[in-house]
């Protein structure tokens, strides 16, 4: 059986080993920062109760699941949360169109009556994957970039002051020199390599940027003199993480420096001039 709703992941990053899989869960909140096991997770949109596997996740706010068909599907974390409560409703908002003869009957109101159109199946499909508004996924197709809040040139934010000029002898008297408009910088483009590499980084601060999927804003790290130390040597500058339980428990403070195994991939921080994030850092250690 085929499952019309799902919506396949272009790529993700896989929680290959139990323990990366245990860290990412404790994150979520599907299971306890006590949790020795994993347990059975269950998919209860679009009027289904499945057992189902998580894979991975595209992004923090994206989370990959393989139902009991082997479809791969995309989902946000929070929700999947709330699908694990014993309680909620397998009906979920597929519930309308599960019942065409009752939305297609006429309701009368005096000597008018009017037809009530039952919601289009395929956009009620997509929409129950979703607790409060649809998450995109073109806003990460194009090598899992997402959204960021600045406007403009994020890429050259770095602009040269040029001082006020000399004042040029034919202006009248009093007038205000002209400046010439400062140019942009462009960052340089890296070549990020593929899969996990070692690496070095500096703890620059902790801050949250909005989740608009949940009632708490996420917890991220951002870092600075980040280098990409093997295979080859790489000055990649500044960049982020989540500050998930993993890295909780380094106990970590501002100016400590880490070297640690991860993948890095070209991802902006929400409303940050951060272009790039340090996924599932592993192997972490504390220089002194």
């Amino acid at each position: 059986m085929t499952y019309a709703f799902t919506i396949e992941p272009p790529e993700y990053y896989a929680l290959d080993n139990e323990q990366e899989l245990m860290a990412k869960c404790q994150e979520w909140g599907l299971i306890s920062a006590k949790a020795t096991k994993l347990k059975t997770f269950y998919y209860k949109g679009n009027g289904l109760n499945l057992p189902c596997t998580i894979l991975g996740f595209v992004d923090h706010m994206t989370a990959v699941i393989e139902l009991d068909n082997g479809q791969k599907h995309c989902i946000h974390p929070s929700y999947l949360k709330e699908m694990q409560a014993s309680a909620y409703s397998t009906r979920g908002l597929s519930g309308a169109a599960a019942e065409p003869k009752k939305a297609d009957e006429p309701v009368s109101s005096g000597s008018t009556s009017k037809t009530v159109q039952a919601p289009d199946s395929a956009e009620t499909s997509v929409k129950a994957d979703s607790p409060t508004e649809l998450y995109s996924l073109e806003d990460d197709m194009d090598g899992l970039e997402s959204f960021s809040g600045l406007k403009g040139d994020p890429d050259g934010l770095v602009e040269e002051y040029i001082g006020p000029q000399k004042e040029d002898s034919g202006a009248p008297s009093g007038s205000k020199p002209k400046t010439k408009a400062a140019p942009k910088t462009k960052a340089v483009k890296i070549d990020l390599p593929d899969g996990k590499v070692k690496m070095s980084a500096v703890v620059k601060e902790f801050t949250t940027v909005p989740n608009h999927f949940s009632d708490n804003d996420d917890e991220v790290i951002i870092y600075e003199s980040v280098t990409i130390t093997e295979p080859d040597v790489i000055e990649v500058g500044e960049a982020w993480s989540s500050h998930s339980a993993t890295m909780k428990k380094q106990e970590l403070e501002v100016g400590d420096v880490l070297t640690f195994e991860a993948k890095i991939i070209k991802k902006k921080l929400t409303r940050n001039p951060v272009p790039y994030k340090i996924n599932n850092p592993s192997k972490i250690q504390k220089e002194d």
